[in-house]
């Protein structure tokens, strides 16, 4: 299989939609689509149906993790990474339970960010 090209961001934040999207083109992503709240996420999800999905937890009219167990409900296979600066345990272990592929740390050093998503892609596709 090969390395996905299409990739969603979900978040409330331009400069870390703006972040994340440069750390995915430098990971090979083509097209990025970008959404500001979860509803969004959702409706370019079923619009678009990415390969990768990077969604905030925190976001106003819809959560992120309202948005991520629609999106997995639509589409059991969705690829959906969780991202937050705060990782409670209660957070993560939803996510897990709706479905998420992972849950990572915006705050971590961008060459950690990088390498975790590159494990999680060679994980899942294979490449």
């Amino acid at each position: 299989m090969s390395r996905p090209t299409t990739a969603l961001i979900v978040d409330d934040e331009a400069h870390l939609r703006a972040y994340l999207k440069l750390i995915l083109k430098q990971l090979g992503f083509e097209r990025i689509y970008e959404a500001i709240n979860g509803q969004e996420g959702i409706d370019l999800y079923k619009r678009w149906k990415p390969d990768f999905v990077l969604m905030d937890v925190n976001m106003p009219v819809k959560e992120g993790l309202e948005a991520l167990k629609e999106i997995v409900d639509y589409d059991e296979e969705a690829i959906v990474v969780m991202a937050s600066s705060v990782a409670s345990r209660q957070a993560v272990e939803t996510s897990v339970e709706y479905g998420a592929s992972y849950y990572l740390r915006k705050d971590m050093k961008k060459e950690i960010v990088i390498d975790t998503i590159n494990h999680l892609i060679e994980e899942i596709w294979g490449e």
